[in-house]
Parts: structure tokens; sequence; C-alpha cells
């Protein structure tokens, strides 16, 4: 068994291997995989493949800077994203406790506490003082 891990060692020398983009794919081929169980799509079942073709093409090659541009071109769109999904998640925890509201100067998002009626705040990015309304 140890000669084995060492031969894979040593083919996988110098090779990309996998990143968020390479997760992400897993994770989209899964989805396809799935729905194809109940859709039974040859246009899905093709795009499956082809996501997995390039899962492989991508985790093999020893272009190490290509792969890793790719991989900046997937974050710069997936980190927004998943920031967005984040607060969405996080209102919903603490819809009972807080509220969040933007600064109008800034577009910062302040989590302010739940407690109803008009308020000055004053935001602690751009140090702006604004009024704000919280209903119930």
């Amino acid at each position: 068994m140890e000669n084995f891990k060492d031969k894979l060692a040593r083919f996988m020398d110098g090779r990309y291997g996998t990143d968020q983009l390479h997760n992400a794919l897993i994770v989209a081929a899964f989805v396809l995989l799935v729905a194809n169980i109940y859709i039974r799509s040859s246009f899905i079942s093709i795009l499956l493949w082809a996501i997995l073709i390039w899962l492989i093409f991508r985790a093999f090659s020893r272009n190490n800077y290509k792969r890793s541009m790719e991989n900046e071109k997937f974050l710069k769109i997936w980190n927004p994203v998943k920031a967005q999904g984040s607060l969405t998640l996080r209102r919903i925890k603490e819809i009972k406790t807080h509220r969040f509201r933007k600064c109008p100067h800034c577009q910062a998002v302040l989590r302010l506490p739940r407690k109803t009626g008009k308020h000055t705040v004053n935001c602690p990015r751009c140090h702006d003082e604004f009024a704000v309304r919280i209903i119930l």
C-alpha cells in the first residue's frame, strides 16, 4: 500500500489538484446528477459529463498558472454571492433581536438592536449620522 501511495504522490507532483472551483464543480455535478435522476434529460447528462471531464482536466493539469487564474475569476464572482447569502442567513437568525439597515452615505450594512421608534444612528465606517425608523 505504501508503494501505491508513493507512486500516486509522484504522479500528482507538479499537477494542480483541487481548489474552490473544483469543489463548486463537484457540488454542481452532484446537483445535476440528482436532477437527472428525476428529470431524465439528455441535455443534463451531457452537461454532467462535460463538468466531470473539466474536473478531471483541471485536477491533472500541469499549467498551474492558468488553473489558478480560473480559480481567481471564479472567486471574484463567488465571494459577493457568498457574502450576500451569509448576510441573509444572519438576518433570518437574528430577526427577533436585531434589524439591519444600510447607511445612506457609504452603503455599509449596520446591525441595530430591535427597539421600535425613531433613532439617530452614527455609521462606524463613514461617521455619518442619520435617522432610522424601526418598526416591529
